[in-house]
């Protein structure tokens, strides 16, 4: 029987090997804020090298980071779990130096997919993006001696 102890450890080990090897999410300075079974937060600056020709942040570093989020939350679950399917609106333009907290939660979960819910919000708390994505959890384990990496 597996206990929410077991859970926590669980979303973490896997969190901090899929971390190591996620160049994208480091190149975007993207820190794990918090971990937990089927939930994360991760937070990164919008840098300038992120702007695009109107002086905003390009649309991609918001989607990216929303989809880092959506990622390490959904692999919580033990198995190697991919994206799908997903929808993102911004509702309001992201500036250069702004702190970006992505939050991904599982909506609700069968045996193959999961439905999340990404918000990425700014650091006065006002919404730029939300996500809605669709995952497939695949049959193959995460291997949770990361030692072996």
């Amino acid at each position: 029987m597996t206990t929410e102890i077991d859970e926590q450890h669980q979303a973490e080990t896997i969190a901090a090997g899929m971390m190591g090897r996620d160049a994208y999410s480091r190149w975007l300075g993207a820190e794990l804020v918090a971990i937990r079974p089927r939930a994360c937060t991760l937070r990164m600056k919008v840098r300038a090298d992120m702007l695009n020709g109107f002086g905003v942040s390009h649309g991609g570093i918001v989607f990216s980071l929303a989809d880092s989020a959506l990622a390490f939350a959904s692999n919580t679950n033990g198995h190697v779990t991919v994206s799908v399917d997903n929808t993102i609106s911004y509702p309001v333009p992201v500036e250069l130096n702004d702190e970006l907290i992505a939050v991904a939660e599982e909506e609700t979960a069968g045996a193959r997919l999961g439905f999340y819910r990404v918000t990425v919000a700014r650091q006065d708390g006002t919404c730029v993006a939300l996500m809605h994505a669709t995952v497939y959890r695949t049959p193959q384990k995460h291997h949770l001696d990361q030692s072996n990496d």
